[in-house]
Parts: structure tokens; sequence; C-alpha cells
């Protein structure tokens, strides 16, 4: 079984099935040529194993489609919605990236967009049992 993502005519990902390759080439689901296979091993460009590794499987479109996503025909990949303008896409992975990288200490960060800038956030409380 392979996972296949619809894509309208527009580009954009309705749905995400399981399905064999059989059953798409017979159109039971809408024209072939609007699935296109996608894989959840895939992300960034990169293929990862069941222990979420990068491994020496082959990555497929880039990234995992969804719900939302827009299928680049030129790249051959999926892309996710910009989550913010000032975000770019990375051409190599097809994932967009902040103008200024994540801090790497640990603590948790939100974006914000009006100062460009990650503010740290505080962790929700933790629930009483």
């Amino acid at each position: 079984m392979s996972h296949f993502a619809f894509v309208n005519l527009q580009g954009t990902v309705e749905k995400v099935i399981v399905a064999e390759q059989d059953v798409i080439d017979s159109g039971l689901f809408g024209p072939s040529s609007s699935w296109i296979q996608t894989s959840y091993n895939t992300y960034g460009g990169v293929h990862y194993g069941p222990d979420r590794n990068p491994d020496s499987g082959i990555p497929l479109r880039k990234n995992y489609a969804a719900v939302g996503y827009t299928y680049d025909l030129v790249r051959d990949a999926f892309i996710a919605p910009q989550p913010y303008p000032s975000w770019y896409l990375d051409e190599q992975t097809c994932l967009w990236e902040p103008p200024v990288p994540h801090p790497n200490d640990g603590k948790m960060y939100e974006w914000d967009e009006a100062t460009l800038s990650w503010i740290e956030v505080s962790p929700p409380p933790a629930a009483a049992e």
C-alpha cells in the first residue's frame, strides 16, 4: 500500500489516502492524473526509517502531503502553507524557514511577526492529578 494525495487543478491537496497503485489507476476515486504518490517517511527531502533516523530510502516529493499543502510540479514537491509572510522557502528542503534561526537553548518560543523575532513563552502548567 502507498499514500496518495488528491491534488486539484489549482495544485492544492484536498485529501490523502492509502491505496494500491492499481486502485488509483482504475479511476475509482477520480482521474488518476490527480493522484500523486507521497511518503510519510519523507521530510525536508530526507527519507527516515521507523527509528526516525535518516536512512538509505529514497525521499519522495520533499515532504509528506497534507490537506491544504500545495503540490509544486516544477519542484516535484509538496509544500506546506507559508506560516508567516517573512518566512522564506528553502529550495533544497521545500520547508519554510524563519528569517532568524530558532533559538536552540531548550526553552519554548513563538514567532512574533511584528518584531521578526522569537519570543520566549512559558510552558503550560502541569495538569493536576
